[in-house]
């Protein structure tokens, strides 16, 4: 991390994590982010769901809620950007305060519920996307009488702009969502998105972004229901409602955790995926070094994704840990990324 982006962060740190948030959105526009492109090597290189990627470190949805920072973040060193989640119509979400830092746990706690511009505003800002590999996580209006359409709407608006998509029932701050995790309402909604992405001139690979908190029963339910309405990747997780394990004062807050303490859970989810289908999957859930990566590669991860980590790293954070994996593939005697995978999934079975 260089002196600049130290003083940012510290700066940053010391006031509402949602107005340094959207000020690290602007500064990163404005040019004060890492320029190098996407980190990549013989070693990095992979494909994933039929995705060619430059390496297998990717920003979780989230960061980017609008998709305004796309140049930007085309050249921090990801290997791939998820942005989102967008909704049909704009909507506010829940009341602030609806972000906390956890500084002392190096986590968060979010309750934002789909806040964005909507689905129109963010279909003209890709359709002016830089070249990268780049994704759409999308959402459900919050009052929509139909949550399992609107994912199949946006998927119809934005869908010719995106490299890949992914439906999102799994954020648990829109009341009810999770419940389409549940088989049959997951069966419907995926049939749904699978039928709208059939239409579309240029196909995409969708994938599914599961809670760490079910049970072995609904996950295996997951697994099966990913397989035969044929999404292309399995996304392993989103946030938590757990609190185990927190010392922070804020941890009582209401909303989803991310950061450090979700590495192991939702790495075991990940690991139970993994050994129930041939899927790709996608590990997300507290990674914040090479070596936690790699964790996840060897857990079964085809790639990764980040997010609360630059939080407390900044976003240099995703070439240091691209090439930190690059290293640890080399010691290991790995000629690329893809040969890691699972290698150590019997560590969190």
């Amino acid at each position: 991390m260089s002196a600049l982006e130290k003083i940012g962060l510290a700066a940053l740190h010391r006031i509402d994590p949602e107005t340094g948030h959207g000020l690290a959105l602007k500064a990163l526009k404005a040019g004060l982010g890492p320029k190098g492109g996407p980190v990549t090597s013989a070693r990095l290189a992979t494909r994933v769901a039929g995705i060619d990627l430059p390496n297998p470190v990717g920003l979780a949805a989230g960061f980017d809620k609008n998709a305004i920072a796309l140049d930007a973040l085309s050249k921090t060193g990801f290997g791939f950007v998820e942005v989102g989640a967008a909704t049909p119509r704009p909507q506010e979400g829940n009341p602030r305060p609806r972000l906390w830092r956890l500084s002392a746990d190096r986590a968060a706690i979010n309750r934002f519920g789909f806040n964005n511009e909507g689905m129109e505003a963010i279909a003209a800002r890709l359709e002016r996307r830089p070249r990268g590999v780049i994704g759409l996580n999308l959402g459900a209006n919050k009052d929509s009488e139909d949550r399992a359409a609107d994912f199949a709407t946006v998927l119809k608006r934005c869908g010719p702009h995106l490299d890949f998509a992914t439906v999102n029932v799994s954020s648990p701050n829109t009341e009810k969502l999770r419940d389409l995790q549940s088989r049959a309402a997951l069966s419907a909604l995926l049939a749904g998105v699978m039928t709208a992405n059939a239409g579309l001139s240029r196909p995409l690979p969708v994938f599914l972004k599961i809670a760490p908190d079910l049970s072995e029963a609904e996950i295996e339910d997951v697994a099966r229901v990913a397989e035969e309405t044929g999404v292309s990747a399995i996304v392993a997780t989103n946030t938590t409602l757990s609190r185990e394990g927190l010392s922070d004062p804020q941890k009582d807050n209401m909303g989803g955790m991310s950061g450090q303490p979700l590495f192991e859970k939702s790495t075991r989810v990940l690991a139970r995926l993994s050994s129930l289908t041939a899927l790709p999957l996608i590990g997300v859930g507290g990674v914040g070094s090479a070596e936690q990566a790699y964790q996840k590669i060897r857990a079964g991860a085809s790639a990764v994704q980040l997010y609360t980590a630059l939080v407390y790293g900044g976003v240099s954070l995703a070439g240091e840990i691209a090439h930190g994996l690059d290293r640890l593939l080399e010691r290991d005697g790995f000629a690329n990324v893809s040969e890691a995978v699972g290698t150590g999934r019997a560590d969190w079975l």
